[in-house]
């Protein structure tokens, strides 16, 4: 009897457990998965944002050692490191950087205009670090991975049926009915995703703080030290002048010993100097490892490789976690399947929190505050995603994408608190739509709607603005009026039951 009564508590008990990991982390999790709904596709945006650039398939060696002298030349003055970008199918374009300096390549090696898709990596450093300094930064989203983990197994154990009722959906006109359904089934399709891309997201912020700890244990904090097994040493530093290193030698000995590796990334550690070293990390296919490193001396001879494809089973899957958190793997495909699941793993965080929203106003215990905070986290943060991207437009690159985002969203949430309405989550959902719609025409008028790559993103924008006004409640009695900050504590229908209240982030 004491087992069937600890049964049958089980699920009361995720479900708290659920409901209090939303309220700690959903706006969090929510912003790392619109961002990550973008990051899939970081090179496709990155040509979207500078559609000028010059492309192409490929890039001879000679070619690629030009255009490394050419850019350490144009800095006048020592770099630690140089890499080139090779031309890929998601960015078939050829970048060189430096410490000081980016720019893309020509076909013939020489320096076009410089690279500065800021907005681009803006979205990156918002998924990665949440715009923090790097380390904070992804020790922090990884908690939030635990966090997203543990409120999907909580999800499943609050739900025992969910699985069973996977394809149930009741009627639309029962909001709190139909708003549960939407959050579990969309919960159930999207859970194997959903667990994958939080634990690996989880072991890549986590394993930060990790090594630091085993580096200040065991190696008197050298993470160098602490990295060397998984990613190779640091070359021996010999700061005695030479010639730059010979990358062509290197990319021609490639070519010729592994012509079935699609090389991606060429870098010269400490180049023109007598300790200089190139690593060539080219990709192997049909496996998740983000690519192998074939390590050569300054005179462009080979010296081995890392082993991410061959080490040790540790080392590859640590290798395998990058490719497996962000979907580049398989192609095409799997990349639209990320970016479908994602936007599912966004709508379940933005309905999970509406939802205990509509279930306390539906008791008589309205949250008008919280309901505006969460209006703007779900329609807010994606529409100060597109300012941010016409700011960039209007102003240059040298705009701080990063300061206005993150002064603007607290900003706008603490005026929505202050004054809670009801129209704050309409207002906001079709001026996301508008902005979607207007930076696709205006993106097709100002570049162009010839290139492919351009086209597709633009259509996108339009669908998704599309699926906005489809989706969204038709206006009527729930909007009337605005929300009292001391609305009534009555007593209303217990949890389950229905409510003709309608959600603050529907």
């Amino acid at each position: 009897m004491a087992d069937q009564i600890e049964k049958d508590d089980l699920p009361k008990r995720a479900l708290r457990g659920h409901a209090a990991i939303g309220l700690i982390a959903g706006a969090l999790i929510f912003l790392l998965s619109l961002s990550g709904v973008l990051a899939v596709s970081a090179e496709r945006w990155q040509r979207w944002e500078e559609p000028a650039a010059p492309e192409m398939t490929d890039i001879s060696p000679a070619a690629a050692q030009a255009a490394l002298e050419a850019a350490i030349a144009a800095d006048g003055k020592p770099t630690t490191h140089a890499y080139l970008h090779m031309p890929t199918d998601k960015l078939p374009r050829v970048i060189v950087t430096t410490d000081y300096s980016a720019h893309y390549v020509t076909e013939d090696g020489e320096l076009a205009a410089p690279e500065d898709h800021v907005w681009t990596e803006f979205i990156l450093a918002l998924h990665y670090y949440l715009n923090l300094p790097m380390t904070p930064g992804l020790i922090l989203v990884g908690i939030v991975g635990v966090a997203l983990s543990a409120a999907a197994v909580t999800g499943v154990l609050a739900h025992p049926r969910i699985f069973r009722d996977a394809f149930r959906l009741r009627p639309r006109g029962q909001k709190q009915l139909a708003q549960a359904d939407w959050h579990n089934r969309i919960g159930s399709w999207t859970l194997p995703f959903t667990l994958a891309v939080a634990l690996t997201g989880a072991a890549i912020g986590l394993g930060v703080a990790v090594f630091q700890g085993i580096a200040a244990e065991r190696f008197g904090g050298d993470m160098e030290a602490v990295y060397g097994p998984l990613f190779g040493d640091h070359p021996h530093e010999d700061p005695a002048p030479a010639p730059l290193a010979r990358a062509d030698i290197a990319l021609t000995w490639m070519a010729d010993n592994h012509p079935q590796r699609r090389i991606t990334y060429v870098t010269l550690e400490h180049p023109q100097t007598a300790g200089q070293q190139i690593s060539i990390l080219a990709d192997h296919d049909q496996r998740l490892i983000y690519g192998e490193s074939y390590v050569f001396d300054g005179d462009g001879f080979p010296d081995g490789k890392i082993g991410l494809s061959d080490g040790a089973l540790g080392q590859q899957a640590i290798a395998s976690a990058y490719k497996l958190h962000f979907g580049n793997f398989a192609g095409i495909p799997v990349e639209l399947a990320y970016i479908l699941f994602g936007l599912g793993l966004c709508a379940v965080t933005a309905t999970g929190m509406s939802l205990w929203l509509m279930k306390r106003r539906a008791r008589g215990l309205a949250e008008p505050r919280l309901e505006a905070f969460w209006s703007i986290t779900v329609w807010g943060s994606p529409l100060l995603l597109i300012m941010a991207y016409w700011l960039r437009m209007i102003g240059g690159p040298a705009m701080p994408l990063t300061a206005f985002f993150w002064v603007a969203l607290p900003v706008a949430m603490l005026a929505g608190m202050t004054r809670p309405s009801v129209w704050i989550a309409p207002i906001l959902r079709y001026s996301l739509a508008a902005g979607l719609v207007i930076t696709a025409l205006a993106h097709g008028l100002i570049f162009g709607f010839a290139p492919l790559s351009s086209l597709a993103i633009n259509a996108a924008l339009i669908a998704m603005a599309a699926a906005i006004i489809t989706f969204s409640p038709r206006a009527g009695a729930p909007w009337k009026g605005r929300i009292q900050p001391d609305a009534g504590t009555g007593t209303g229908p217990r949890d389950g039951e229905l409510s003709n209240t309608a959600p603050a982030a529907e």
